[in-house]
């Protein structure tokens, strides 16, 4: 059990408006940070700006869960890091797809070897955002608040649960341009080629240009089987040997396993279950907050860790860098 205490904003008059119409109190970061009664703070600001915000919430004994990205350097969210160790306080990355009952459902099948060897990884975010989404805020498409384009911003969610589930890279070797879209710093289409740590090889395609949009998905291709998630579903399940699952069929097996309230053993949680046994739009941010608090009471680490959240920047940092050297890199 949580309760909102205290609502910020760069702008005053936004934020007690949002307040008065929850019944809750306005103040600036700096109260909020001095005030004994706050336990921890959620980050919600641009990219650009998590690390700093964050890192003054911990140092004032805060506990703190950010936004994706953690930040959009490595440097900084190394230093963000380093401000959790020192000051003793939980430091979670808002990664919510991981909690979602088809994650939950294929993290135990690669977990209990269900697929076999893993030897091929596909990720997709097929997206598409108007030129009006990059013109709406100064601060959209730009290298210092936003970091990236379609993949640190928009594909972070896919490239944190294909590390999560296919585990660490070994070396990539990226494509990107800004294909479709004007006055952006930042790429709009991306692909790579993955080597991972196991001796899977992947490909990842990360766009906001492909109109009018579509899922993204992430497929898990194993020498016993395979799983296909699309969107927040479980798309396909087939093992050999075993009936395969497909459209309705996975995506209701996963959601009597979500329903079955036991606590996941890979990211730590009570599996919920919406309305009617339906896993809806927020439930999952509901879980990965529910997961913080409990991680604040029982002083134990959150399911997405400050480290998770340095391992999908670097990722995709790595990405930019190859496309930049026109080579492999190695992580």
């Amino acid at each position: 059990m949580a309760e909102i205490r205290l609502l910020c904003d760069v702008d005053p008059g936004r934020s007690a408006a949002l307040a008065a119409e929850f019944g809750l109190a306005s103040a600036t970061y700096e109260e909020i940070c001095a005030d004994p009664q706050v336990d921890a703070v959620t980050i919600c600001t641009p990219s650009g700006t998590h690390g700093d915000l964050a890192r003054r919430a911990l140092e004032a004994g805060k506990h703190v869960i950010v936004e994706k990205p953690m930040d959009v350097s490595v440097e900084a969210c190394e230093r963000l890091l380093e401000a959790a160790r020192e000051s003793d306080r939980r430091l979670a990355v808002v990664s919510q797809h991981r909690f979602d009952p088809a994650s939950q459902r294929v993290g135990r099948l690669a977990r209990d070897g269900r697929l076999g060897e893993l030897f091929f990884v596909e990720a997709r975010i097929p997206w598409y955002r108007s030129q009006d989404y990059y013109d709406s805020g100064k601060w959209r498409g730009t290298l210092a608040m936003d970091g990236g384009g379609c993949l640190m911003n928009q594909g972070i969610h896919t490239v944190d649960l294909m590390l999560w589930l296919a585990g660490p890279v070994k070396r990539v070797r990226a494509v990107m341009a800004t294909a479709a879209h004007e006055r952006i710093e930042v790429e709009d289409l991306i692909t790579v080629q993955i080597d991972f740590a196991s001796g899977a090889r992947g490909l990842l395609l990360g766009s906001t240009a492909l109109y009018p949009g579509f899922p993204a998905s992430l497929g898990l291709y194993g020498t016993s089987g395979s799983a296909l998630i699309e969107g927040d579903r479980l798309k396909t399940v087939a093992i050999r040997g075993e009936q395969a699952e497909d459209g309705e069929g996975a995506t209701a097996h996963a959601l009597q396993v979500a329903s079955g309230g036991t606590r996941s053993a890979t990211a730590g949680v009570d599996e919920g279950e919406g309305e009617e046994g339906e896993w809806k739009w927020g439930d999952a941010h509901r879980a990965q907050l529910a997961d913080f608090a409990e991680s604040v009471r029982s002083n134990q680490e959150p399911a997405v860790t400050g480290r998770d959240g340095l391992e999908a920047v670097r990722f995709i940092k790595a990405c930019y860098e190859s496309a930049e050297r026109d080579s492999w890199l190695r992580l």
